[in-house]
């Protein structure tokens, strides 16, 4: 076994303790939480030995890292997630190779991603993302919709040709009410979910906590849990 290889098993047992002392805590199975390993930054080399660890769920915030990454692991079993804010000039690329959008936060996006998933004949699953710091009406630092605009993303969702709604998703605030209140901050996200699933039943996917908070965010109730560091170490500075 490589270095690379013995590390990244190590921080991904770490991690899988983690999860499961987080559900046996909640009262729940280990089956309910699916780990999404965030591979921005790293190479495809790093996204072949986790593919070889077992990990079938990645994450990219970045459509330029992403799709090289993506084209050299087109041969592996992976399901690609794209969790970074999204321009519309980038959509095409994007749904070339994710499978899931989690950032989905206006309806420009939603008639953007529609007309590149038919073009592609792809079906795209969709994450809307809650900010919760927003305002009314309004779209957070780190996007995101406001909780009182979910719906109608939501119906904009459901009536668009390609696209498929699969839950929301949200990162913890850095300000507003709930900054630093992660598990207040998730057990909100779960009201929004609840409220979304009595008209969308199928929509019942809830990505939150990521390194710091996935305790948190599985004690709430997450479906996913989105872990970088955690797992493949501190990310190397930029620039």
């Amino acid at each position: 076994m490589t270095d690379r290889k013995a590390q990244l098993a190590a921080n991904l047992a770490q991690v899988e303790e983690r999860i499961a002392s987080a559900c046996a805590a909640a009262g729940r199975k280990r089956e309910e939480v699916t780990l999404i390993v965030v591979t921005k930054t790293y190479p495809a080399s790093d996204v072949r030995i986790l593919h070889q660890l077992g990990v079938r769920h990645v994450a990219e915030n970045r459509d330029q890292d992403a799709a090289p990454k993506a084209t050299a692991c087109a041969d592996l079993s992976l399901t690609w997630h794209f969790v970074g804010q999204l321009q519309t000039n980038k959509v095409r690329s994007v749904t070339s190779y994710a499978d899931v959008v989690q950032s989905v936060d206006r309806a420009k996006l939603v008639t953007a991603l529609s007309a590149a998933a038919v073009r592609g004949e792809r079906e795209l699953g969709c994450l809307i993302q809650i900010a919760l710091d927003a305002e009314s009406g309004e779209r957070g630092e780190r996007g995101g919709v406001a909780p009182d605009g979910v719906e109608e993303l939501a119906a904009a969702i459901d009536s668009a040709s390609g696209l498929r709604l699969d839950g929301l998703m949200t990162v913890a605030p850095l300000a507003g009410e709930y900054a630093g209140r992660q598990r207040a901050a998730f057990d909100r996200l779960m009201e929004i979910s609840s409220r979304l699933r009595a008209g969308h039943p199928a929509a019942n996917m809830v990505s939150a906590g990521m390194s710091g908070d996935l305790e948190d965010a599985v004690a709430a109730g997450a479906t996913h849990v989105r872990v970088g560091t955690a797992v493949l170490g501190v990310r190397p500075r930029l620039g």
